[in-house]
């Protein structure tokens, strides 16, 4: 892949050959990003799992303490009082089989997380086509299959997110904005690491955190060690 010029003169402030700490990580990554808009800091984490296994899965959920910077829509499938509940905890969608309409015949991703409550699975359910392969299936191991869906609701919009392993056994999350500054980026880092590190199946042998790594939307990599992070 050819990279632009500005690319290729903020890539020579990040030594490739360097495992930096979180801390001057991250400043890198402020410093190194280019564009005009607010770019996104992602995280990707290589984890020593098989993920084909059943027993050394890692997924689950976290509060980013500052959130990721940009505003979530949230989808809930839900009736009657939970419905109510729903819409009273800042849902910006609530139905049933009038959304799971909506999205099979019109094509229709304007929300960004779905919560259902148990009841509702078997509609959400039928969605598994379609919501399954944009990642936005929900789960019980992430708190969005749930009857107290007004937590899930404030917990989504107050930062919360999902993690899971892709097929290479890599995590790759969204940890915040280059707006936010290293200090409240390296808060949301560690809350992503230190979950992660609860997540550890006890299947899974040897070095755990295999390699760390962050950039900005358009910026360089930055590679993290992982010694010490675990």
């Amino acid at each position: 892949m050819k990279h632009g010029k500005k690319y290729r003169e903020k890539s020579k402030l990040v030594d490739r050959k360097v495992l930096y700490n979180p801390s001057d990580a991250l400043k890198l990554v402020g410093e190194s990003a280019f564009a005009k808009f607010d770019e996104s800091v992602e995280l990707h984490i290589k984890l020593g799992v098989d993920g084909r296994r059943a027993d050394q899965q890692v997924r689950g959920a976290v509060i980013l303490p500052h959130g990721t910077g940009k505003k979530i829509r949230v989808l809930v499938f839900a009736k009657g009082i939970k419905a109510t509940e729903a819409e009273q905890a800042g849902a910006d969608f609530v139905g049933a089989d009038d959304l799971s309409t909506k999205i099979q015949n019109e094509n229709w991703f304007g929300f960004d997380v779905v919560v259902a409550t148990p009841d509702m699975m078997g509609t959400v359910g039928k969605l598994g086509k379609i919501l399954g392969p944009k990642g936005l299936m929900p789960n019980p191991k992430a708190g969005t299959v749930t009857m107290d869906v007004a937590k899930a609701v404030k917990d989504v919009k107050a930062g919360k997110i999902e993690y899971k392993l892709d097929k290479a056994n890599i995590i790759h999350v969204i940890i915040g904005k280059v707006s936010f500054g290293a200090d409240k980026l390296k808060e949301n880092f560690d809350a992503v690491i230190n979950a992660i590190i609860k997540a550890k199946p006890s299947a899974a042998k040897g070095q755990y955190l295999k390699s760390v790594a962050i950039a900005s939307t358009m910026g360089p990599g930055v590679k993290i060690n992982p010694v010490g992070l675990s």
